[in-house]
């Protein structure tokens, strides 16, 4: 904290002078200080106020800010409260993970490619994936791009996006593979009644298998089942309204009424109304549930998001084109769903085309 003192001294001839010293502390610590001295006290107590309010609003005169290490950027970026509350799951995870790198360690205005490549190849030997990696970097890009817009450090993320071109040409960061898992054979009836047995606990409070028939037949997210509210129920059109659904070109603000189909909407009517969400749950409980089930199944590779993809896909044999299903779904992008009827439907097309073909023999 900056603050001043006036001392009065009489020179050789006896003339009065008034001398100011500036200091500036830091705890106990004096970091900066300079005296001027003037002829009359009330020139010393102005200069000295002019400094103190400068030194509290520009810093010190001449000192040059460090720039924070990568780890420290990041903590500031995690816990700016404008940030804060946009940061998703994946991505806080991906940051904390980036954080305990030695990456981390490195000054933020000192990173070089190398020190990218260098990250990205001992994360590839750690079985790290190369969609997996590219997170890494993505992340990273964001915290690098709000470093000077935010919090007034001059670094950028031009060398991220320039690093970026050689971690591709490297193959050490790539696009994450599509997935076409959905419950196979008996899987799904199997954990239904591992889910029920769970919930029959009496410390139990999650409904586990309406969630997950819910979420089946709704296509929703987690996260969505879990913030969908009374008031948001469409009583005469047999919807509800799912606030900020998700979309990778707009954040907030997406709100869709969702319609809710055959068993969806039986679910949705017989739920206690005993708070103002349907589901008033922590998502991360349910799909810790479910985790703990399939594992002590023995069911491998299967995830809850695969139950949104197995929602769509039942949507599709039941004879739903592929606009009705994304009005279920909430895809802005039709060619994901196109994807997805594409790969596990190859030959619905040749089915129709023969049945086409028989119906104009037999006229």
């Amino acid at each position: 904290m900056a603050g001043y003192t006036i001392e009065k001294r009489k020179t050789s001839k006896g003339e009065l002078r008034y001398r100011c010293t500036v200091r500036e502390h830091k705890g106990e610590a004096v970091v900066y200080r300079e005296s001027r001295t003037f002829g009359r006290q009330s020139d010393a107590r102005s200069w000295g106020m002019q400094m103190v309010t400068m030194i509290e609003r520009d810093g010190i005169p001449g000192a040059v800010e460090p720039v924070p290490t990568i780890r420290e950027l990041i903590a500031m970026y995690r816990n700016h409260s404008a940030i804060a509350p946009t940061i998703g799951r994946t991505k806080s995870y991906c940051l904390n993970l980036v954080a305990d790198c030695d990456l981390a360690a490195i000054q933020a205005d000192e990173l070089t490619i190398k020190d990218l490549v260098d990250h990205c190849q001992a994360r590839r030997k750690a079985g790290a994936s190369a969609a997996t990696i590219a997170h890494d970097i993505s992340y990273l890009s964001s915290v690098f791009a709000a470093a000077k817009p935010v919090f007034n450090i001059a670094v950028d993320n031009k060398l991220i996006t320039e690093g970026r071109k050689i971690l591709n040409d490297l193959k050490l960061v790539g696009k994450a593979q599509k997935r076409t898992r959905r419950p196979v054979s008996d899987e799904l009836e199997r954990i239904i009644k591992g889910l029920e047995k769970r919930q029959e606990h009496v410390t139990a409070k999650i409904p586990f298998t309406e969630i997950l028939n819910f979420a089946i037949l709704s296509c929703m997210r987690i996260s969505e089942v879990c913030k969908i509210k009374w008031s948001g129920v469409d009583e005469k059109n047999k919807a509800v309204m799912v606030e900020d659904r998700k979309d990778p070109r707009k954040k907030a603000g997406n709100h869709m009424l969702v319609p809710l189909l055959g068993e969806a909407w039986e679910i949705l009517q017989r739920q206690p109304k005993t708070d103002e969400l349907i589901f008033p749950y922590n998502g991360k409980s349910v799909t810790a549930g479910f985790q703990r089930v399939r594992k002590e199944l023995g069911i491998e590779d299967l995830r809850w998001h695969d139950l949104r993809r197995e929602g769509a896909c039942r949507l599709f044999e039941a004879g739903f084109v592929i606009d009705e299903v994304a009005q279920v779904t909430g895809h802005r992008n039709i060619n994901i769903l196109w994807q997805i009827y594409t790969d596990l439907f190859p030959n619905r097309v040749h089915a129709k085309f023969e049945r086409l073909q028989q119906g104009k023999s037999q006229n």
